[in-house]
C-alpha cells in the first residue's frame, strides 16, 4: 500500500499560507477573467494537432501513477517525449507552479483546493471537453464538485473521504461519533491518534461542534482549539503516516485516517472503517493543465488516456483510491472489507475542502499550537 496521501499532505514550508494569496503574489489573472477567456482559448487549440511535435512533463506524487506511464503515453500517443517531476506535498507542487518564469509544467496533480487556488489567479487552461472524450467515463456525481462544479478547469483523479479506523476486536464499543476520538472512554486512553495535517486535524471537531470544514469563523475555529487541547492529555500519539501499522500491533484501538489507508483488508479482519455521524469531508485530487503550457493539446490527450477505464483502474488497484470514473471502478475486483466499494453518492454527503484565501493561515496557526503546547 503506497503511503503517497500520507507524505503529501504533511505541511511543508508554504503550509498552505492562503492559498490563493500565494498564486496570486505571481501576477496571475482572477478566476473570472479566465473563465471569460475559455472560448477565445479554446479557438486556439487543434482536436487534431500533430502531438509528435509535442512533449509532455507532469508534476505529481511518487507512486500515484504507473511507473511505465511516460513510456506508454509515447507510444499511445506519439508525443516527442514526457517527464514525470515528483512532488512530497501540495504545498511542494504549489511553490514550483507558482514560481516566477515558466515551470515547464504542462499537467500538474494537486488536490481541489490547490487547483481552485491556481484558477483563482489565472494560472489554469480551462478544459476543453471536446478534447477529453473520456470524460464521459465519469460519474455524475464527479462534476458536482464544490470547488469546480462542472469540471471547468479540473479533472478529478482520485477522491475519498475521512473517518474512524478502529480495532473491533479491542473496542468495547464501536465508535459512532467524532467524539468517541474527541472524548475517549477510560479504555481508549493513550490509544488512539489523530492526524496534524491543518485541515484534518480540525476536521474531527469541526463536525463535533455542527461547524463547516470550511468555516473561517474565529470563534468556532477557537472553540476546536479548546477541544483538541482537551483531548491532546489521551492521545497516544500524532501520526499522519503509521497509524495503520499501530492498529495492526494493538498499540492503538482507534485512530482518525483517510479511508484510502485505513488498512480494513488486513488478513485478521478485524479493522473496521466508519464515517461518524456527524458527517465528513470529500477530499479530491485532481489533474490540471497549465495556461503556461506549450503542450495544450497533448495536455488534454494526457488526461484523456489517463481517464480510459485501462488505465484509470490501476490507481484504484494500486493505491486504494477510489476513482470518480464509473467505467474504470465496474473493472475492479473490490476486495473483502475493502472501502473501493463505498458508492460516490455517499461520497457526496462529504462536505468538500475549499481553498480559504488568507483564511487558511488559521488553520496553519490552530495546527502549530496544538502540536507545540505540552
Amino acid at each position: 500500500m503506497s503511503r503517497t496521501r500520507f507524505t503529501r499532505r504533511l505541511p511543508a514550508a508554504m503550509a498552505a499560507v492562503g492559498l490563493a494569496l500565494a498564486v496570486s503574489a505571481c501576477g496571475g489573472e482572477s478566476s473570472t477573467s479566465s473563465e471569460g477567456t475559455a472560448a477565445a482559448a479554446a479557438d486556439q487549440l487543434k482536436p487534431n494537432a500533430d502531438l509528435s511535435q509535442q512533449t509532455l512533463q507532469i508534476t505529481v506524487w511518487d507512486g500515484y501513477t504507473p511507473k511505465e506511464l511516460p513510456q506508454r503515453v509515447k507510444d499511445k500517443l506519439k508525443v516527442k517525449d514526457m517527464k514525470v517531476a515528483l512532488h512530497a506535498t501540495n504545498e511542494e507542487a504549489m511553490t514550483k507552479l507558482t514560481a516566477p518564469g515558466d515551470s515547464g509544467i504542462d499537467v500538474a496533480f494537486v488536490s481541489g483546493q490547490y487547483a481552485q487556488a491556481l484558477n483563482a489567479a489565472g494560472l489554469l487552461e480551462p478544459i476543453h471537453p471536446e478534447l477529453i472524450p473520456n470524460l464521459a467515463n465519469l460519474y455524475p456525481e464527479a462534476t458536482q464538485l464544490s470547488y469546480d462544479k462542472g469540471n471547468k478547469y479540473s479533472v478529478p483523479y482520485t477522491w475519498g473521504t475521512t473517518g474512524i479506523c478502529y480495532r473491533s476486536d479491542l473496542v468495547k464499543a464501536e465508535p459512532k461519533s467524532w467524539n468517541d476520538l474527541l472524548k475517549p472512554p477510560a479504555w481508549a486512553d493513550k490509544k488512539i491518534t489523530m492526524m496534524t495535517t491543518e485541515r484534518w486535524l480540525a476536521l474531527p471537531a469541526l463536525k463535533a461542534l455542527g461547524y463547516s470544514v470550511n468555516t473561517d469563523k474565529d470563534e468556532e475555529i477557537a472553540k476546536v482549539k479548546e477541544a483538541l487541547l482537551a483531548q491532546k492529555p489521551h492521545l497516544l500519539t500524532y501520526d499522519d503516516t503509521t497509524f495503520g501499522e499501530k492498529l495492526k500491533s494493538g498499540e492503538a484501538v482507534m485512530v482518525e485516517a483517510w479511508d484510502g489507508w485505513c488498512p480494513t483488508t488486513d488478513e485478521k479482519n478485524n479493522i473496521k472503517f466508519v464515517v461518524p455521524k456527524e458527517g465528513s469531508d470529500l477530499w479530491v485530487d485532481t489533474m490540471v493543465i497549465m495556461k503556461s503550457s506549450k503542450n495544450k493539446e497533448a495536455a488534454h490527450a494526457l488526461i484523456n488516456y489517463i481517464l480510459d477505464p485501462e488505465i484509470h483502474s490501476w490507481a484504484a488497484e494500486n493505491i486504494n483510491y477510489k476513482v470518480p470514473n464509473k467505467a474504470a471502478m465496474e473493472k475492479v475486483t473490490v476486495p473483502k472489507g475493502s472501502l473501493l466499494g463505498i458508492k460516490p453518492a455517499e461520497l457526496l454527503n462529504g462536505e468538500s475542502i475549499v481553498d480559504l484565501g488568507q483564511a487558511s493561515t488559521k488553520y496553519t496557526r490552530l495546527s502549530t499550537e496544538i502540536t507545540a503546547q505540552q
